[in-house]
């Protein structure tokens, strides 16, 4: 028995959440006296796969096949069910982001598994299996139990620390069985955006609302982002005024991230909004209305203007880098 964690690479190197996810399976093995098998598909060198084994992978399979090399759905979950078997693993780990909500799924379908998502801690309890999740946009949890011979679990980034381990990883080449029926999408080109933080990845995001009263006010939200190495979000008011593109806007309807720090600036906090951002380990809101929803999630809040905020903000963040320098 094992616990097996898929973890993506990007253009062949892990990023921290591949690690979080080996950390968190390698603390759900301690508890179950099994080990962890982390599973690589793409071309990654071995000095890269190597080190998921600092974080608790007593094992590595790499599947490292050309018609691998971009995402498909339906071959990825083949792959992960036929390495779930082969190596005996009845617990299965993935990230919570577009990748992991595209697989997971099917993976479940494969394995007759249940599955819970967006889990942010531990499980609670072995026997029965039961893992607990926010519901209700974080205002409330839910212990879910599951049944099932196997389990599929879906964590959300940043929400486990990474523990680094003695451990050492033995690298082993799988080769698992593919047909072109399970490649029934086809990719023709591939455009990488460069040179942006992207808002999925950001341990730091600097979010607008209306607030900010028009795409003109943009800039010092802009300049913030890039003194911080942040990413730029907003509201979904914002973007459906095309204030912002819409892939910016973040809640229940737009996209679902969980960065280290998470500035909400002139923004309300409805409870779509607050859906998607609840998971920010810390929340600093500038906002005029002292009961505006948004100060009830946040860490840090600043009642007043975020016009005449804002900018004694960006001059203190040039001062602390400054100082630094």
């Amino acid at each position: 028995m094992s616990v097996l964690v898929y973890t993506e690479n990007w253009d062949g190197k892990f990023k921290k959440l591949s690690f979080e996810q080996v950390s968190y399976a390698s603390e759900i093995a301690k508890n179950i006296n099994t080990s962890v098998v982390a599973l690589s598909i793409g071309n990654v060198e071995e000095t890269e796969l190597k080190k998921l084994g600092d974080y608790g992978a007593s094992k590595v399979i790499s599947v490292n096949e050309t018609k691998l090399d971009n995402l498909a759905n339906q071959a990825y979950a083949k792959v992960i069910s036929q390495a779930a078997k082969k190596e005996e693993s009845t617990i299965l780990v993935f990230a919570n982001n577009y990748t992991g909500k595209a697989i997971a799924p099917r993976v479940s379908v494969k394995l007759k598994a249940g599955l819970v998502s967006g889990i942010t801690a531990l499980p609670i309890n072995y026997e029965p299996f039961t893992v607990r999740k926010k519901v209700f946009t974080s205002k409330a949890f839910a212990d879910v139990i599951i049944k099932s011979p196997f389990k599929v679990l879906t964590i959300a980034q940043n929400s486990f620390g990474l523990i680094e381990t003695e451990n050492k990883a033995q690298i082993e080449n799988f080769a698992p069985e593919l047909s072109d029926e399970d490649f029934r999408t086809k990719v023709e080109d591939v455009h990488k955006i460069t040179g942006k933080v992207l808002l999925n990845d950001a341990e730091i995001v600097v979010s607008g609302g209306r607030g900010m009263k028009g795409s003109e006010n943009w800039g010092p939200i802009e300049e913030l982002a890039n003194l911080l190495g942040a990413a730029t979000a907003c509201s979904r008011p914002v973007s459906d005024e095309e204030w912002r593109p819409h892939d910016e806007h973040v809640g229940q309807t737009g996209k679902i991230i969980a960065p280290n720090l998470y500035f909400a600036l002139g923004i309300s906090g409805a409870i779509q909004h607050l859906g998607g951002v609840s998971s920010s380990k810390y929340i600093v809101a500038i906002n005029k209305d002292n009961d505006a929803p948004i100060f009830e999630a946040a860490d840090y809040g600043i009642i007043g203007d975020v016009h005449k905020i804002l900018p004694e903000l960006i001059n203190a963040v040039k001062e602390m880098k400054a100082a630094e320098n």
